[in-house]
């Protein structure tokens, strides 16, 4: 894979929503957006350091609802093992039908990759 190649499947996983196990109940799927991957830095909103540098091996995923969302925020950084699938569309209730698109909040970009 071409370093281009790695940064677009990068890029596209960041902004992407992922169906993952919970890490606090494997019997229990949530569906997060991706904010940083291994080696990025980013800036947490509540958790119990400022400034995490994401692991090899993890990911950092939040909710829409900061501070009500429980995410990275709330047991930090997550295994990539626990990913299960990519949310692609939202089908409940009917009158929500739509798809997903990739979006990062510009806010919540890393402070840091270590793919720059």
């Amino acid at each position: 894979m071409g370093k281009s190649e790695y940064i677009t499947k990068r890029y596209m996983m960041r902004t992407c929503e992922v169906i993952e196990m919970s890490p606090k109940n494997p019997e229990q799927k949530i569906i997060k957006r991706v904010i940083a991957l291994e080696g990025d830095i980013v800036k947490t909103i509540g958790y119990k350091n400022k400034y995490v540098k994401v692991p090899h091996g993890h990911m950092w995923v939040e909710g829409d609802h900061h501070g009500h969302s429980f995410d990275s925020n709330a047991f930090g950084p997550v295994s990539l093992g626990l990913l299960h699938a990519r949310a692609t569309h939202i089908l409940w209730p009917p009158r929500r039908w739509q798809k997903l698109q990739p979006m990062l909040p510009p806010e919540r970009t890393p402070l840091h990759s270590d793919q720059e």
